[in-house]
């Protein structure tokens, strides 16, 4: 068989995708041609079993590595395209420590969003990073939070939590993302005819910044319609946002909900209780990941841990290349870089790569099966 032969393996559910050079060795044996000569497989013959000596070993690689700055780029790649030729399993007990964690820290059953419950009417809100800002709930505003949260622990068997990386590109993962029980979405990303084979079109939550509305919508204070016809792409999607973040979040945060009562919209509007942020923050700070604010990816893969009990990554990537050393863009969607320094995107990759390996929720990075 010829050396440096190359092989891109494509199986559905059981492999995310492995594209990479391997070089035949005289004794049969398979190494990574992105390697350095010190890792070798058997012949790969398909998916190895999650708890083989050698997929263990492989976890093992990525376990190893405590911090980001352990390791090059290229090598946590490598150990990561390498993991590739793993089954993923939920590990139950790790899952099920993580969890405990969760809802002893920021128990999002009970406070992801505001409401009735966790906000009594007359209640000083204390925003989440203007903290000398108090929000008092008043009768009107009141009225729009649920008189208790919507979801519960472990309600949905299978979510799916999508970014809006360029790693989702010609990943062929919609139907797969489709399939989930519940499906959350980041900042009204699109989602039509042309994306729809990448990126599904399910949404159960779609997340807004306001900032979006504010650039694009002109804070709702002119035409409404267009932001509007927008939230219909997601169907009946319930609309997410900060609006106790900081005080020039409120009010345009208020108006989406005017604004969809307007439209006699079916769609619910919820706000993300700011201490729950608080609390989440607080959490992953102890976890390394430092930055002015944690990306929204990271708050609803958080919460989808604690109201789902398997939980699947897809679009989350904060690297220029992906596993295989390709450039891809920013997003599926465009190549507009964020503001720098703002967040912590590789560290919060490398903390689910971590969870990955131990068994807790699944990183899509590749291709999803086509058949």
């Amino acid at each position: 068989m010829p050396r440096g032969l190359q092989f891109s393996w494509q199986n559905g559910e059981e492999l995310a995708n492995w594209t990479g050079t391997f070089n035949f060795t005289d004794d049969g044996a398979v190494k990574s041609g992105s390697d350095t000569g010190t890792r070798y497989f058997e012949f790969y013959e398909g998916p190895l079993e999650y708890n083989s000596t050698k997929c263990l070993e492989l976890r093992q690689d990525i376990i190893a590595v405590k911090v980001l700055s352990m390791v090059k780029q290229t090598e946590l790649f490598d150990r990561w395209k390498s993991l590739q030729m793993c089954k993923w399993e939920m590990n139950v007990t790790e899952a099920n420590i993580f969890k405990s964690t969760l809802s002893r820290c920021c128990n999002a059953p009970a406070f992801l969003f505001t409401t009735q419950k966790n906000t009594p009417l007359g209640t000083k809100l204390k925003y989440e990073v203007d903290t000398s800002g108090i929000f008092h709930i008043n009768q009107e505003i009141f009225k729009m939070f649920p008189k208790d949260m919507p979801y519960h622990r472990s309600q949905f068997k299978k979510c799916a939590v999508v970014g809006n990386g360029g790693i989702l590109k010609n990943s062929r993962c919609g139907r797969e993302i489709d399939s989930a029980d519940f499906v959350f979405r980041c900042n009204l990303p699109p989602i039509s005819e042309k994306y729809l084979a990448d990126v599904g079109v399910k949404t159960d939550v779609v997340t807004v910044n306001p900032s979006i509305i504010t650039e694009r919508f002109h804070k709702l204070e002119k035409w409404r319609k267009p932001f509007y016809d927008v939230l219909q792409v997601y169907e009946n999607a319930s609309v997410l946002l900060p609006a106790f973040y900081n005080t020039r979040n409120t009010d345009v945060s208020i108006r989406v909900k005017y604004v969809l009562d307007d439209f006699e919209s079916q769609q619910a509007v919820y706000y993300f209780h700011p201490q729950y942020l608080i609390n989440v923050s607080r959490y992953w700070l102890g976890q390394g990941v430092r930055a002015k604010r944690i990306s929204t990816g990271l708050i609803l893969v958080t919460a989808a841990l604690e109201l789902c009990e398997e939980v699947h990554l897809f679009g989350f990537w904060a690297f220029p290349m992906n596993p295989s050393g390709i450039f891809i863009t920013h997003h599926y969607y465009d190549n507009v870089k964020p503001r720098p320094g703002f967040h912590a995107m590789p560290s919060e990759i490398f903390n689910f790569l971590h969870m990955h390996s131990k068994g807790i929720l699944r990183v899509h990075t590749g291709t999803c099966g086509c058949c």
